[in-house]
Parts: C-alpha cells; structure tokens; sequence
C-alpha cells in the first residue's frame, strides 16, 4: 500500500487522542480506539465519502460506530477529518454538557448518524440506513444520473456479535442482498470479563456465509490488507451481498504493556502506562493530545479531494434536476415536508357514529388514504400485517432485492431488529416510517423504541391488540403494563383511541410530529364510534374531551382511554347520579395542559381513572380510585376474561357510587 507513512500518522494520532481522553477523563473505553487506529485510519484518510463542511450531505456514506463504547475513536476521527469538533471538547471527554459525550449522541455531536449505546442497535440502524439508500436509489436514479449513491459502514465489537439482535438485523440484510452495506467486524476476542471463549465461541464468518453475507478476514494491523478490504467494498453494488470484513486486532494496540489484554477494554491506562506508551510510539515527550503533523497535512489534503467530489456531485444534482423536473419536486417533498397540511384532513368522516369498527380496522383504513397522499411513507410489520391491518391496498409488492422501488417492508417475525431498522431509515432522511407488531411484543422493541425518543425520531409504531380482549390467546398475548411501559419513555407519545373517528386524529396526529415517537395502541375488538361534541379534535390535541356530558349536574368524573370509553360512557348513561366521562387521548398530553385538565374534571369533583391495565401514574390525574388490572389475563373468551379480571360495567358503576358518597 503507497503512503503507509501517512496512514501509520493517522493511526498513531488516533491512538494517542483516545487514550489521552480516556486518561483525562479517568473514565472510558480505550481499547477499542486503539486495536481499530489503522483500520479506520485507511477508511477515513482514503475510502468514506463525507463532507466535513457539510455534514448533512444527501448522499455522504453513512458510517456508524455500533461498539459505542469506542467512542473516542470516533471522535478523534471527526476532529482529525476537519468537523467542528475541536480540541478542547476532546478535552472535555465525558464531561457534563460536552459535544463529547461517554457513547455518541445524534443531533449532540457534529458527524454522528446515530445514537449507539446498547451494542448490535448501531448494526441494526445500520440495515435500516441500507435499505433507504437502495430505495431511493431505485426511485431516484436516471441511468448514469446517479444522485443516491453511497455506502453504509458500521464498525461492529465482540459484544455486538453476541447479541441476539445482530442475528435478527445480519438475516434480513443477507436476505434482502444490501450490498452497500459493509459490516466491520473489531475480532480482538476481548470483552470485560476476559477472552471470549469465556461464553462465545461460534464462527462468525460461517454464521455470517449462512446469513447470504460475504466474508473477509483481514489481519487488522497489516495496511496492505486493510486496503485490499476497503478497496473491494468500494466495489461493492446494489444486489450484491452484504460485505463483513473480519478485522483480527489486538486490543489496545500500542499501549507499551497492557496491550492485548482485558484491562484495557474499559478503563484509562494510566500515567506510567501513557509515559511508557507515548515513547513506544515515537511520540514527544510530554506532548498530550497529540497530533502527528503528517496526519494533518494528509487529512487536509482528503477534505481537497471531497471538496472536488462534492463540487462533481452538486453538479450532477443541478443537471439531474434540470432534466428530470417532476422527479425533483417528489424529491424536494420527501426532504422538505412537514406534512402539516395532513391536519386539515376529514378522515374521521369515513366512519359515522354508531358503527362498531375495531380501531386496528380503522387505523388500515386510514393508513391506505396515508399511503395515498404521502410519497415518503415506507414501513411494514413483523409478519402480522393482517392482523394489524397494515398491508397497503396501493402497495402489492414488498421491498426486495429485485423490488428496489417498493415500501412495504416485510420484517418477517423480528420485533427488534423491525425497529432499529425503522430508526436507520428515519435517519438517513426522506422517510416517514411507520412499523407494527402486537402491543405486548413492544417489549421485544423497547430499546429501539427508546432510542428513537432520544433522538427524537418521528416515527409511527401501530400496536395493535392492546388489551385482554386478545381473548383466547391468553396471558402471552394479553398487555397488562406494557402501555404504562411506553408512556414511562420520555419524548415518547402514546395514544390510545377510543374508536374509529379518533384512530383517524390519531394517525393525522402523528404524521405531523417532528420530535417525537408516536404510540398508536388499538383495538382488537370492535367498539362503536362515539357521538362527538364540536371541537373534540382540539381537545384531543390538549390531551382529550368530554365524551359524555350528564344532564343534571356531574358528581363523578371518569378518565378513560380506548376500548374503556366505550364502556365508561354505556355506564354513565345508565346512572342516576350525574358522570363526566372524559376520553383521554395521551395522558402527558393531559397532564403538560394543565388549565385544559382542569376545565375538564372542574373543581372539586372526585376523579378516576378506567383502563384494561396496570393503574400506575393514572394517579396523578385520578386521585378517587381506578378500575385497573393488577394481575395477568386469562385464556378465554375475551368478554369472559373481562369478568375474570373485574373489568366490567358493574365494578365501575360500584367504584362511581362509592367515590360519589
């Protein structure tokens, strides 16, 4: 390999800014950084297409560093590529309200793609960011006119290797033959606790061959190899199949003695350690953060050579443009839009009052109006869509190796990696993305589901069957806390309509969030449409409305969601005494408006709460009592599982008279 002078620079700056992080901090992770130098020397001085000027660049490759725990080496690359990443906030490792945070951060940290902390979700986001490249490019690109046309790179540890969610995300990337993903695997057979063989000791590069993956094994520290690696991934095409290079590397490299063992995996190398491996590299004496010269001259000149690319490809776009004028104005929409004109829509006027539409059914209904007026929706199901009511009348064919063009996408049954993915392709841009499964199957999607509320992703997750009215099914499949889960999440909305009319606010709602993740939860069973006062959309944008109002004066107010409004308006109406029913569409919406709250319940009037689940902080807003479930369900007949666990209309007619004495 030409220039190894160069690269070697590169590698030892790497090095010596991890490690100096680390040690100024008293706290990370230097071994990784330090094993990884000369590998991701070569593919930042050489091979990744980014611009540092405009970090945001449409068609940059993405790259992801999904051992997250390695985060000084990302940051050190980011510094050394010319980001606004400067010194003094590598300084400021770890450090409260630092750009440099202890795992990488999207929309903290200029360069970052994605949030990685749990390990393999960096991977999994990865597939997802593969498949949006390959379908914008499909549906995009004119011949030779190619304006989608980078790559995926994600930087994969031991740790991600072994959680179950890299096998969920590898199988479906194999599948689908996402050749523009190229997978770097850090094989230095080190993690906390020792050497792997401690519990791990599979072959990866068959698991990955039986996956439909293509595999490299590569010494980590022989540049020629690294180069020859690199140089037949930027071959690598659309329709090919996924490329992981199996990088063996040696943890810590270059520390002077604790290179290759477990004690560096995570903790600082300490000060004789740095002194003793600052003069095992060649670097001054006494010369913290250090950066070779040559590393940035050669750095320098690589951002030369992406400013001449980037030039060459906003040319390309301002002909591509100029040719092909209704193509750009869809791709303008899919980049720009906000969907606020969604909110203006009557899709609640597809159903009439007094239907009984179970709100998976209309949620269906209301999705294939969605496909019809947004061109950047994309999303399926973790192979429920006909029970979820997602498949899509205008979509027949799903995403595929030779269906390029087609948004359906069909996860098969891997809840897990169905998020992460959708995460990958909320990030990459120019998607709204949607995904779906049963309510209790959340559980298998939490930590993809919390990511995107910290990263303030707008996704749309549809989980359907959200109650005990699953019936027959049984505890399994019947959600007890898992609603009460998901609103636990900060940034994470849950809504639960009540019937038809408001799954279609619901999903009008949700489309156009910008910030934040939208729960909708509905109904397996039917439930019938509710009359509705004038403005109850308003309300159910402040977090909800009066959906029964009594004739006489009310004594009792009840707080319902869902299937429970239903039930709670059918008992007021039969009551002597006067009951509010309020439908809570969120119940954070509810509580962040307070005065609405208030105007709601009025002054001094008794307040509970009914939901098909665990009572939890329904306390906050129903300080009188709740009709709850505080066990698991049953397998049986849905209404008979209803008396089972006491969700009936007797035992709120029962809590409504006492709480109104």
């Amino acid at each position: 390999m030409e220039n190894q002078e160069a690269f070697t620079a590169i590698a030892t700056s790497l090095r010596c800014l991890s490690m100096d992080m680390v040690q100024s901090a008293n706290s990370g992770h230097p071994g990784l950084p330090m094993g990884m130098a000369d590998v991701m020397a070569v593919l930042y001085g050489k091979y990744l297409k980014h611009d540092p000027s405009d970090p945001k660049w449409c068609d940059r490759d993405r790259f992801v560093l999904s051992a997250g725990h390695g985060s000084s080496l990302l940051y050190a690359l980011l510094h050394l590529s010319g980001y606004d990443l400067p010194l003094s906030e590598l300084r400021r490792f770890r450090q409260l309200h630092s750009a440099t945070a202890g795992h990488p951060e999207y929309g903290h940290t200029v360069g970052v793609e994605t949030t990685t902390g749990p390990l393999a979700a960096g991977f999994a986001t990865a597939v997802g960011m593969a498949i949006a490249e390959a379908n914008l490019a499909k549906r995009f690109n004119q011949g030779e006119e190619r304006i989608v046309d980078h790559k995926t790179y994600v930087v994969m540890g031991d740790g991600c290797m072994m959680e179950g969610l890299s096998g969920e995300a590898a199988s479906l990337a194999g599948h689908l033959k996402l050749g523009k993903l190229i997978a770097i695997y850090d094989s230095n057979q080190i993690t906390i606790e020792g050497k792997t063989d401690l519990a791990f000791s599979e072959n990866v590069a068959m698991r990955f061959a039986s996956y439909g993956w293509q595999v490299i094994e590569i010494d980590g520290h022989d540049y020629d190899a690294i180069d020859g690696a690199f140089a037949q991934a930027n071959t690598q095409q659309d329709g090919d199949k996924p490329l992981l290079i199996i990088a063996k590397t040696i943890i810590g490299k270059g520390a002077a003695t604790k290179a290759g063992s477990h004690k560096i995996h995570g903790a600082p190398l300490g000060q004789e350690e740095i002194i003793a491996t600052r003069k095992a590299l060649g670097v001054p004496e006494g010369v913290d953060f250090y950066v070779d010269p040559r590393a940035i001259q050669w750095m320098q000149a690589r951002r030369n050579a992406i400013d001449h690319l980037r030039g060459a490809y906003q040319n390309q776009l301002l002909h591509w443009q100029r040719q092909h004028p209704d193509l750009n104005k869809a791709w303008e929409a899919i980049h720009t839009e906000s969907y606020s004109y969604l909110a203006s829509e009557h899709w609640e006027q597809l159903f009439n009052e007094g239907d009984k539409v179970a709100t998976r059914v209309a949620s269906g209904r209301i999705l294939q109006e969605v496909a019809r007026r947004v061109p950047a929706l994309m999303g399926g199901s973790a192979d429920l869509a006909p029970s979820n009511n997602t498949a899509i009348a205008d979509w027949p064919v799903g995403f595929s190796a030779d269906h390029r063009e087609a948004k359906m996408l069909h996860f098969g049954v891997r809840e897990h990696a169905m998020a992460s993915i959708t995460n990958g392709l909320a990030l990459h841009g120019g998607f709204k993305v949607f995904c779906a499964t049963f309510l209790v199957f959340s559980d298998y999607m939490r930590a993809a589901m919390r990511l995107a509320a910290l990263m303030h992703l707008p996704v749309v997750y549809v989980l359907t069957h959200d109650s005990i009215y699953v019936g027959e099914d049984g505890p399994t499949h019947q959600p007890i806390e898992q609603i009460e889960s998901l609103r636990l999440i900060p940034n994470m909305e849950v809504l639960r309509p009540a019937d038809a009319q408001e799954s279609a606010w619901a999903w009008q709602w949700a489309l156009t969030q910008k910030e934040r993740p939208v729960v909708l939860a509905l109904s397996r069973q039917d439930l019938p449409v509710l009359p509705k006062p004038h403005g109850w959309q308003e309300g159910m944008a402040k977090g909800g409305y009066v959906a029964f109002e009594p004739k006489v004066h009310p004594q009792v107010v009840v707080l319902a969601t869902g299937s429970e409004v239903s039930l709670a308006v059918a008992v007021a109406e039969k009551m002597s005494i006067g009951v509010r029913v309020v439908s809570v569409s969120s119940r954070r919406l509810l509580e962040q408006n307070v005065p609405h709250y208030r105007h709601l319940v009025g002054d001094g009037l008794p307040v509970i709460s009914v939901e098909a689940g665990v009572r939890g902080g329904w306390a906050s807003l129903a300080h009188a009592g709740a009709i709850s479930i505080e066990r698991f369900g049953a397998s049986g007949k849905a209404g008979e599982v209803a008396v089972d666990v006491g969700l009936t209309a007797d035992a709120l007619m029962t809590l409504i008279q006492e709480v109104a004495k």
